[in-house]
């Protein structure tokens, strides 16, 4: 995806999420036309990226319920890129615990649009978080070694890696953790290397 006009719709999407999450804030559950008028979009814009109001609140409450960067890196000087990535993962991982209801609907909502040219982009919270945690360690790292670790924990760092370690392997949280800490711990290593 490049150009113009994918930009566009991320930009879009986002202000309908945001949109959402404030008036949320306000203590009450807005209507999908308030959320569109709000987010300075048409009704008929905004069910191009939601399929209803159901769907809008629920990623809007899981976009409020991701940790920023600030947040995570707060006080932490090192540079170490195995430590901001345990960092990252132990919030991301209390987050999607807190969450994984919602979390599941939303990859069920995503797998069944799957193929569909016409379905909406998801909104990328992980990729920011993986930059902000690697970039202090930028120079310890060829360029295309960055760009290919930086894609390799998007996977690792979701909620698609919780279904993974409690659907397939059915291992508990606390060996799932074991695990995704190795695989960290590995691919930083081998892009060291690489």
């Amino acid at each position: 995806m490049s150009g113009p006009r994918p930009n566009q719709k991320l930009r879009t999407r986002k202000d309908l999420l945001e949109a959402a999450a404030r008036l949320m804030r306000e203590g009450r559950t807005p209507s999908f036309e308030e959320i569109a008028e709000a987010a300075l979009v048409s009704r008929a814009t905004a069910y191009r990226y939601f399929p209803g109001l159901d769907a809008l609140l629920l990623e809007a409450a899981l976009d409020v319920a991701v940790p920023t960067a600030e947040a995570i890196f707060a006080g932490e000087e090192a540079g170490d890129p195995v430590a901001r990535l345990e960092r990252l993962d132990a919030a991301l991982s209390r987050m999607m615990a807190a969450n994984e209801a919602g979390l599941r609907v939303m990859l069920a909502q995503s797998v069944q649009r799957a193929g569909d040219p016409e379905a909406p982009v998801r909104q990328n919270r992980r990729s920011p978080l993986i930059a902000e945690a690697l970039e202090p360690a930028r120079a310890q790292f060829a360029p295309e070694a960055f760009d290919t670790l930086s894609k390799a924990l998007v996977p690792l760092l979701g909620i698609e890696a919780v279904v993974a370690f409690k659907d397939v392997l059915r291992i508990p949280d606390t060996e799932a953790r074991r695990v995704r800490l190795w695989a960290i711990r590995a691919l930083v290593e081998a892009a060291r290397k690489g």
